[in-house]
């Protein structure tokens, strides 16, 4: 190329910029969207208009009060291309997703230079290569989400840098090599380390016991790791999510209360794992002995000790007879401890609410033919333990005193106080088909047993026999959300929730449905979210309750709830059986229905009505359900009553309000006026909340976005 040609095109590139009364902000961002692979037949990012003075009315990008752009948030879009996002004249960006998009290439080192950033979620997307050394400028980091993709190489050490970092989440790449040494004294603030489904070697660090912040997840599964377990992981809090599945570690598991109730299925498929919560024991050989000079055992010009043949033959000989007698001995204590032991065995339980003395069989019922069960499954009975030590055992729950606190479609539901004054709460499952066999409760028990967050209610134990199920949970004495907000029937001492209780029962709820999406094993559904599924502590923190309900209940013939039932004071009860062995309720395809979970209940989840739909659970049913909740706390509305007085949901009857300038507090609930000065709070929640009750799915955000934005808007 000449001169001349050079210059002219350098002069037709430089020839539109002065016509562009648009920003430097926005002329970064356009750079942006050129870097993309423009589809002819795509509508994203059409109203990013050059002729704009500024990017803050673009589709994706939010601005703080002075115009200046803060986030970047363009998830599910279908955008494809190598891109490129140069912050260096967005000097205020915060917040950058991405997710669920076609991205490919590398991650730009430019991005991460942004002196203000502060969340980056660039998951499910095939962005390939290492991460670059310049994440360790991102000082201010806190959220680093890049799962799902193909970046690859080692973790680099500047990332120690980002002491600020709250959630680290690496899962689903080509990550190898080993973990850089100071995790635990540098990341101190991660409350979620997820770097499970990659090809990390080495020695787990020792030092990442010292993430006594550690609110969610460490999930090291699916790598490459070797040599023991450090104990130092012991230290870390109880409520933390560990798991360590399919790796090479191996040598005894350190006997800490934090990996005790991690339950076996966190260290699945190391085989040279032993001890508990597994199964394998460990064998400690004993120091071998110094030999005497003059032993006759010693070889000559040997430094082993041996045996000769004969002393060899009798010492087998002798071992195999030893064995199968303590095996014999063994059995014949088991058997008469399942057995026997187990045909007098009841539990007494009020009569009802007027405290009546009555009996409930709550499990193992007398059995007269105990002889015949000897030839069946030996698993006709069982007692599963979920914590390693729940705090008490089998004999003291069965000798508790118990009191009936609902019945309804899911069980029965009991409050035992066992001998030594503690509370729990029993549901009592029946399952007069046998629906579920006995490994089948097991695996589930297990999987459900190892989330653990403090806002989601803990099971502690489980008792499973032929006819019915216990299902024992920790005791929450405060009550659920539905007597909160409404009140109880013939009660008239009830005292209304402030605005801050209301709103840190929904940041709280915000966080344990993002554990149960994000960090468990499965990215569970919960299904069936509603208000008298959420328990309240005497401190008014959130416990979820009934997850994983409909999984272990598996009751194969349906049994209607009681119209007369009332959600009882500290626990609650699920609002029907599932008429098949599924683990998500099905919706009945009627408007109108009887049934209180009905209002709570996504409009898609009417597909699956039918036992032969194949409609996958989703995750933005939840978030619906919690958006419902959410409009409930905030206007003190039923949303039964708003559907039976207007015909239209909670969320319609709010938008329309909006919609017609009715006055905050004429939306809001009534007692909320008390709550001077937080109006823009509340208008801001409101509008998350209809945002999660949208009746596009896919347009729902999720429930970390919206534990961020109900973050920003207690902040305002």
């Amino acid at each position: 190329m000449s001169l001349l040609q050079l210059c002219f095109t350098s002069f037709l590139l430089l020839l539109p910029l002065p016509l562009y009364s648009l920003n430097d902000e926005g002329l970064a961002l356009l750079s942006f969207k050129q870097s993309l692979q423009q589809k002819p037949s795509t509508t994203q990012l059409q109203n990013w208009n050059p002729s704009d003075t500024n990017p803050c009315s673009w589709e994706g990008i939010g601005c703080n009060q002075l115009g200046r752009v803060i986030s970047l948030t363009l998830p599910y879009k279908q955008l494809a291309g190598s891109f490129h996002l140069d912050s260096t004249n967005l000097t205020q960006l915060r917040h950058v997703n991405l997710r669920s998009n076609n991205l490919t290439g590398t991650l730009p080192p430019e991005l991460l230079r942004s002196p203000a950033l502060k969340t980056l979620v660039l998951s499910e997307n095939s962005i390939s290569g290492p991460i670059p050394p310049e994440i360790g400028t991102a000082d201010r980091l806190q959220t680093l989400d890049l799962s799902h993709n193909s970046f690859n190489g080692p973790l680099p050490p500047s990332i120690l840098n980002c002491k600020r970092l709250k959630q680290l989440v690496l899962s689903s790449n080509l990550f190898s090599g080993s973990l850089p040494d100071g995790i635990g004294p540098n990341l101190i603030t991660l409350q979620s380390l997820n770097l499970s489904s990659n090809a990390f070697t080495g020695r787990i660090p020792g030092d990442i016991g010292n993430l006594s912040n550690l609110q969610g997840a460490l999930d090291l599964s699916h790598n490459l790791f070797t040599g023991a377990i450090p104990s130092s992981l012991g230290a870390l809090p109880e409520t933390v999510y560990i798991d360590l599945s399919h790796n090479n570690l191996s040598g005894p598991i350190p006997q800490s209360r934090t990996l005790l109730d991690a339950g076996p299925t966190a260290f699945l498929g190391n085989p040279l794992l032993c001890g508990p919560p597994t199964k394998a024991l460990c064998l400690s050989l004993p120091e071998k002995p110094k030999p005497m000079a003059d032993d006759p055992l010693l070889e000559p010009g040997s430094g082993e000790r041996r045996l000769s043949p004969a002393l060899l033959a009798i010492a087998i000989v002798s071992g195999t007879v030893l064995a199968i007698g303590v095996v014999a001995l063994s059995f014949a204590y088991w058997r008469r401890a399942q057995y026997g032991k187990r045909n007098d065995v009841a539990v007494a339980a009020a009569a009802g609410r007027s405290g009546a003395a009555g009996k409930e069989m709550l499990c193992f019922s007398r059995r007269d033919d105990v002889e015949s069960l000897a030839s069946e499954n030996v698993e006709q009975y069982a007692f599963l333990k979920v914590e390693a030590d729940p705090g008490f055992d089998l004999e003291q729950l069965l000798k508790a005193s118990a009191f009936l606190l609902g019945n309804g479609g899911a069980g029965i539901m009991y409050k035992v106080v066992i001998e030594n004054g503690a509370s729990l709460a029993v549901r009592r499952l029946e399952d007069g088909g046998g629906g579920q066999r006995f490994r089948e409760f097991q695996g589930e028990v297990e999987a459900i047993g190892k989330i653990r967050h403090p806002n989601i209610v803990r099971l502690l134990a489980c008792c499973w026999c032929a006819s019915e199920k216990l299902l024992i949970y920790e005791y929450v004495p405060n009550g659920n959300l539905a007597t909160a907000i409404h009140g109880r029937n013939g009660v008239t001492n009830f005292k209304p929730m402030p605005w801050s209780t209301r709103l840190r029962i929904l940041k709280g709820l915000a966080r344990g449905l993002t554990f149960i999406h994000e960090c468990s094993p499965k990215r569970y559904v919960h299904g069936h979210l509603k208000p008298t599924s959420i328990l309240l502590t005497s401190d008014m923190d959130p416990r979820i309750a009934d997850f994983g309900l409909n999984r272990l209940a598996c009751n194969p013939t349906t049994a209607e709830e009681s119209s007369s039932f009332e959600p009882p004071l500290a626990h609650t009860e699920s609002s029907r059986t599932p008429s098949q062995c599924s683990p998500y309720p099905l919706t009945p395809t009627n408007a109108k229905t009887n049934n209180a979970s009905f209002y709570y209940e996504a409009p898609e989840m009417a597909s699956r009505s039918s036992a032969s739909s194949s409609s996958k659970p989703s995750q933005k049913w939840d978030v619906y359900s919690y958006g419902m909740i959410l409009l409930e706390i905030v206007t003190g509305k039923s949303p039964a009553a708003i559907l039976n007085a207007s015909e239209m949901d909670l969320g319609k009857w709010v938008q329309l309000s909006i919609d017609v300038s009715k006055a905050i507090g004429d939306i809001v609930d009534p007692f909320l006026a008390h709550d001077s000065g937080k109006e823009l709070q509340m208008a801001a929640v409101m509008k998350i909340g209809l945002a999660c009750v949208g009746g596009n799915p896919d347009k729902r955000p999720s429930m970390r976005n919206v534990g961020v934005a109900l973050e920003k808007a207690g902040d305002e």
